[in-house]
């Protein structure tokens, strides 16, 4: 019986840590941003601030990507090795998560705009969600690249 409740105290312990934790930005959805916001722009307007939010959902999401993967370091330390570690996670997703959201949103309300005012979709900067695709397949493909060059 006691065993039970001790464990028990664990799990719900290490529940509530592991909620703590960052979560990884693909896992952040988008907020909404009415397109009303963007309607007076042109179509040049539209491209300059698609792109600034473009970069700076960019730059947002590779320091939550950061955060997030230390998080799961500790974690995992924490776990098998010393749980005092646990103490130490900052927790939560905290406002750069928020404005992330916020960002992918305004670039969705961006995009929306553009097609509304029959901007050239070609002339428009790729989506934060296609720049960091890239540089995914081109990080493993260097990776590849690499692991072949040592072997």
């Amino acid at each position: 019986m006691m065993y039970h409740k001790a464990l028990s105290g664990v799990l719900a312990g290490s529940l509530a840590l592991m909620a703590g934790c960052a979560s990884q930005p693909d896992e952040v959805s988008a907020a909404y941003v009415s397109p009303v916001k963007y309607m007076n722009y042109d179509c040049e307007q539209i491209t300059f601030e698609m792109d600034y939010v473009s970069k700076r959902t960019i730059n947002l999401y590779s320091k939550l990507k950061d955060k997030a993967d230390s998080d799961a370091v500790q974690m995992g330390v924490g776990l098998v090795l010393f749980w005092p570690a646990l103490l130490f996670l900052e927790g939560g997703d905290g406002p750069e998560a928020v404005e992330y959201a916020n960002l992918k949103g305004e670039f969705e309300a961006l995009r929306s705009t553009a097609r509304e005012k029959h901007c050239s979709m070609a002339s428009l900067p790729p989506s934060p969600e296609e720049i960091i695709q890239k540089r995914v397949e081109e990080e493993k493909a260097s990776q590849q690249q690499q692991n072949s060059i040592d072997i």
